[in-house]
């Protein structure tokens, strides 16, 4: 560690001297200094505890033992790359492919989810020979230029954005706000044929698909858990075409969604992707990350004649903190917390539907789960600046939550899986709180499904920074009362 210790204007101060504008920090107005972290718990520079409920990095706890004892242990003896042989890589790919389907045994090490992602699309191109990929809306896959054109989560917010020919984005499998909804006798098939349609439109131009990539769950995009028998049906289009289906599990594996290992695996054992992609949660925070796919992709890829190679990519400190964290997820149940805490948080949040017109939808698998903000559960109106005031009134609490979604108004659940049932019961008692008072300033308990005087309102920044007007008096508030405070927030 650093011997100089920085008071927190210093660091802002530095920050913003060093540190690129575009690289945006939560709150703002008043962003967390954190100086340590333990589990699911996090803690600022006064030693402040917060809540973390929104940490996918930190998948076993954060600054586990073991991880930090194994990386630390391997560091001491030796830090070097894939040309030479070394125990760990082999044990380590033998261990996670023991996690997948038989047929997924070809494993490629490298950084990060972004790489990931990459590498992933080029696999698809060689073995194919085409050059298009179907992507999601709202669906983020990494911040490289390839990515960025797949990623509408990005790309949209430029106002000068051209889509890259090669790329066509199909609608979110989203039965709650989407095209084809839960009312619907057969979304998964409705969705699915949307990827044919695109399939077709492709071949009519004298294109190829490539692939198809999705999430196995949409994170930035809301929440969204795909219709049941989407990916099975995407898979025939897709591979009927020439294709291969990439599921991205960065944000979503490795026991996550309670039920299951992967989250792919949700839509039955008879879905088995070409390629899966995993990143973030692998390493507990170390940057490492992985690409798995089939014997047949693997060997197209080295027809090519071009040797492929990774500095860091699967090194042995990467590999013994991996294998760490897959022994924590076993020794602790960590897959079976989720599951246990996940459908409690969501049994808590389900009676919190029941009380709160605010709340318009509630989803999520284990400890992945999202709460969309409405209001109106009739127009399905977007009520972003409520959660905005949701996320800031929690920290203030000392919990950290995030909302997200293409309107920004789907409140995020990815804790640390180390997660327990009274931090659930703590941090909804804390949003019924918030939701209440937010509701009897809207006046909106007697109608919970006619739009409110709150869609007239600006709306807020929110905790990335992006800005949507103001309801916040922040920043100029300092000695102004909480109440009074509050009252600026809220008026009209």
């Amino acid at each position: 560690m650093s011997t100089e210790k920085l008071n927190k204007k210093k660091t802002i101060d530095l920050r913003k001297k060093h540190i690129g504008p575009s690289c945006k920090i939560f709150f703002s107005h008043d962003p967390i200094k954190i100086i340590q972290a333990k589990g699911q718990y996090m803690y600022d520079e006064t030693g402040q505890r917060y809540l973390d409920c929104i940490n996918n990095v930190a998948h076993v706890g954060h600054c586990h033992p073991d991880v930090v004892k194994a990386g630390a242990q391997q560091m001491e003896q030796l830090n070097t790359n894939t040309r030479f042989l070394h125990d760990n890589l082999v044990l380590y790919a033998q261990k996670l492919q023991a996690t997948l389907p038989d047929k997924l045994s070809v494993c490629y090490f490298v950084n990060s989810g972004s790489e990931a992602n990459d590498l992933a699309l080029r696999l698809a191109r060689q073995y194919s020979g085409h050059k298009d990929i179907i992507t999601l809306e709202n669906a983020y896959h990494g911040h490289i230029s390839s990515l960025i054109d797949i990623s509408p989560y990005k790309f949209h917010q430029l106002s000068d954005a051209e889509l890259n020919p090669f790329v066509h984005v199909a609608p979110s499998p989203d039965v709650y706000r989407g095209k084809y909804r839960a009312d619907h006798f057969d979304p998964a098939t409705a969705y699915a044929d949307e990827v044919k349609d695109i399939i077709e439109k492709v071949h009519k131009k004298g294109g190829k698909i490539a692939a198809f990539i999705a999430e196995s769950l949409q994170s930035c995009g809301g929440q969204v858990i795909p219709p049941a028998g989407y990916f099975q049906h995407v898979a025939e289009h897709v591979h009927k075409a020439g294709g291969l289906f990439i599921a991205d599990e960065v944000q979503v594996g490795f026991g996550r969604v309670g039920t299951n290992f992967w989250a792919f695996q949700l839509q039955g054992e008879d879905f088995v992707p070409d390629i899966v992609t995993m990143g973030k949660p692998i390493g507990n925070g170390h940057p490492m990350s992985c690409v798995v796919t089939t014997k047949e992709v693997a060997e197209a890829f080295m027809s090519s004649g071009m040797e492929y190679f990774n500095t860091f990519g699967g090194n042995p400190v990467s590999c013994a903190i991996g294998l760490a964290v897959l022994d924590v997820i076993v020794k602790e149940d960590l897959q079976g917390n989720a599951l246990r805490v996940g459908q409690h948080l969501t049994d808590l949040l389900e009676k919190q539907k029941e009380k709160h017109p605010l709340i318009g939808d509630i989803r999520g698998c284990g400890l992945f789960v999202g709460v969309e903000l409405v209001r109106d559960r009739l127009k399905l109106t977007p009520a972003t600046a409520e959660a905005q005031e949701v996320i800031y009134k929690l920290k203030e609490q000392h919990i950290l939550l995030s909302a997200d979604g293409p309107h920004r108004n789907v409140l995020k659940f990815k804790p640390p899986l180390c997660f327990m049932t009274e931090d659930a019961e703590l941090v909804v008692e804390k949003i019924d709180l918030i939701l209440t008072e937010l509701e009897e300033a809207l006046k909106l308990h007697d109608t919970p499904n006619v739009e409110n005087e709150s869609s007239k309102r600006k709306l807020p920044t929110d905790e990335n920074g992006h800005q949507y007007g103001l309801i916040h008096s922040r920043g100029s508030s300092q000695g102004v009362s909480q109440q009074t405070t509050q009252n600026k927030r809220l008026k009209t």
